[in-house]
């Protein structure tokens, strides 16, 4: 999903390093760590963690290192409608599960007291299969319905029981944008360049939480503690008052050892240099920093890839 900062990331690097070029080329999450897995490509990049079962599967030993902090966010287009949108887990689980259908449904209504809900259906979006905004989304709602985790499950491709899957993240938001009554998900940098309005969600607290640089980093730093020696951990539904329920880190996927010797140097040149100049290029383009004890933990992994 941060595909926008990759590109940006990609070129500074190369204006400090003329002799070393990096192509990148946009995959889904899941077809990201399938070529990765298979020996294609110097390095992937991915919105999902790859599972043990299928790292100890693969052609090479693959680390996972976080690079970025993001958040998914709920957009959607009721008309003629003001003010802002709460939805809680549950609520948002029965609308992909086809139980909730309109947008004045007692449930919806319930969390939106001062906003007068139109008897209009819902039209549901959702990404299709492979997409690391999917796990995002169905591990944070898996987490709050058991129903939700049993029928659609959680992964990069869940199995959505209603709705219409979009493939690439600007079709959604512009579909979304032409479809009254539309609901649908994406990332937050991408959700404000679209202009769609954006649900506050119920966190862990009680709390209605609208997403942002400051409610994303809040999630990360009630959870950085319990971050392991193998540097994946979920964000959803993170503990604390301020924190945005539906955040995310996101991942590189870097061979520990490259086929070959000088494009793995450059690769673990560009990686150290993600986890110094890299973050704050990060901040300057609206994307939380990573904290400073989880940077601590990525630097000790980082010097070994060669």
């Amino acid at each position: 999903m941060p595909e926008a900062l990759y590109e940006v990331w990609n070129d500074a690097y190369h204006r400090q390093n003329p002799k070393i070029e990096i192509r990148y080329l946009a995959e889904g999450t899941g077809e990201s760590a399938d070529l990765i897995l298979k020996g294609s490509g110097d390095f992937g990049g991915g919105d999902a963690p790859i599972s043990q079962d299928l790292l100890q599967g693969g052609r090479q030993t693959i680390i996972e290192l976080p690079t970025a902090l993001i958040g998914i966010v709920v957009v959607y287009n009721i008309p003629e409608v003001t003010g802002h949108l709460n939805l809680s887990g549950p609520v948002l689980a029965d609308i992909y599960l086809g139980r909730i259908k309109s947008w004045n449904d007692p449930a919806i209504v319930k969390l939106n007291r001062d906003m007068a809900l139109p008897a209009i259906p819902i039209a549901v979006f959702h990404r299709t299969d492979g997409k690391g905004s999917s796990y995002i989304l169905s591990d944070f709602l898996a987490k709050v319905s058991p129903e939700f985790e049993s029928r659609i499950g959680r992964g990069v491709s869940p199995k959505w029981r209603v709705g219409t899957g979009i493939a690439r993240s600007q079709d959604l938001t512009d579909k979304v944008s032409l479809t009254p009554g539309a609901i649908g998900y994406t990332e937050l940098n991408l959700a404000l360049k679209s202009s769609l309005r954006v649900a506050s969600i119920r966190n862990s607290a009680g709390a209605f939480i609208r997403p942002s640089a400051d409610s994303i980093m809040a999630a990360a730093l009630s959870l950085s503690g319990r971050m392991k020696s193998d540097l994946r951990i979920s964000l959803t539904d993170a503990p604390g008052e301020k924190s945005y329920p539906v955040s995310s880190y996101t991942w590189l996927y870097v061979p520990l050892a490259a086929k070959d010797p000088e494009r793995g140097r450059a690769v673990a040149d560009y990686v150290r240099w993600i986890y110094g100049a890299g973050q704050l290029i990060a901040r300057q383009h609206g994307y939380p920093a990573l904290p400073y004890d989880v940077l601590a933990k990525v630097s000790t992994r980082v010097v070994t890839i060669h």
